[in-house]
């Protein structure tokens, strides 16, 4: 194992399917779910759920870039969803569904673009997907965290 982890945040619609597939690829060692990109500090679900803080439901992970590169955790998160549906994914409608890159620095920053570039050739619809500098990330409340682990739903 790497000396040094690192940190890469994404949000891909619902977060419980989002963590269940990072928290089984290798090299991923921790997840957690929350929320980020919003206005308001420590939000609950609940207030999220009613669109008005700016949050995304999102999934801020570490990981071994020795297993791991941050590009492969970048072509998992664009197999993970529609990336060209605005604010949604399948049944699940808002804003706080979007799909964003955050990145925590500026390497993530080039490949997250040069990712999204290479990805939209790939679809005829533009990719809708934002990419934006990690701010503070709210975990969400216990029950969220590994919830498909927990109750075996995989959907939201």
């Amino acid at each position: 194992m790497s000396k040094k982890l690192e940190e890469a945040t994404f949000a891909a619609g619902c977060f419980w399917g989002v963590e269940d597939t990072f928290m089984n690829t290798k090299g991923v060692v921790e997840t957690e779910v929350g929320f980020t990109g919003g206005d308001v500090e420590s939000p609950s679900y609940e207030r999220v759920c009613t669109g008005d803080t700016g949050h995304a439901e999102a999934i801020h992970l570490k990981y071994d870039p020795d297993i791991i590169s941050y590009e492969q955790l970048l072509n998992i998160f664009w197999k993970l969803h529609d990336p060209t549906q605005i604010d949604r994914q399948g049944p699940d409608i808002g804003r706080q569904y979007r799909s964003m890159i955050f990145y925590h620095n500026q390497d993530q920053k080039e490949l997250s673009e040069q990712s999204k570039e290479k990805e939209q050739k790939t679809y005829k619809k533009p990719i809708a997907t934002e990419i934006e500098k990690a701010g503070p990330f709210y975990r969400a409340e216990e029950y969220h965290q590994k919830y498909v682990q927990k109750t075996g739903r995989r959907v939201c």
